[in-house]
């Protein structure tokens, strides 16, 4: 699922994403993958510092690529992570429009009294 820079995400995108970051682990996942200063991280790199069986985080990493929230690189006999930085700012882009959409039901019920 590749999202061009500019392009709006559907409904069904942007549920499917959410969903793929609605686990603890995986957000972990994603800060870890961002903050690395070569851009990308293998999977024994994120195990290290999750603690976790690497058969856990492989199976995070995978829904986290069938989501296009990531990307894998082989790099020799591993693979490397790469943060899919459009596909969030496309999801930050639509959740914020999909906010802005609810603001006047929102704002009809912070105006009626308890």
């Amino acid at each position: 699922m590749t999202i061009k820079p500019g392009e709006a995400m559907h409904d069904d995108d942007i549920a499917n994403t959410m969903r793929a970051m609605g686990h603890p682990v995986r957000l972990n996942i994603l800060r870890i993958l961002a903050k690395q200063e070569r851009g990308e991280c293998c999977c024994a790199d994120v195990t290290d510092e999750l603690t976790l069986a690497q058969s856990t985080v492989s199976q995070h990493i995978k829904v986290l690529l069938d989501a296009g929230l990531i990307e894998r690189k082989p790099r020799g006999t591993r693979n490397c992570y790469i943060v899919q930085h459009d596909r969030l700012a496309a999801l930050g882009s639509a959740y914020s429009g999909m906010i802005a959409g609810f603001s006047p039901a929102l704002s009809s019920l912070e105006a009626e009294p308890a």
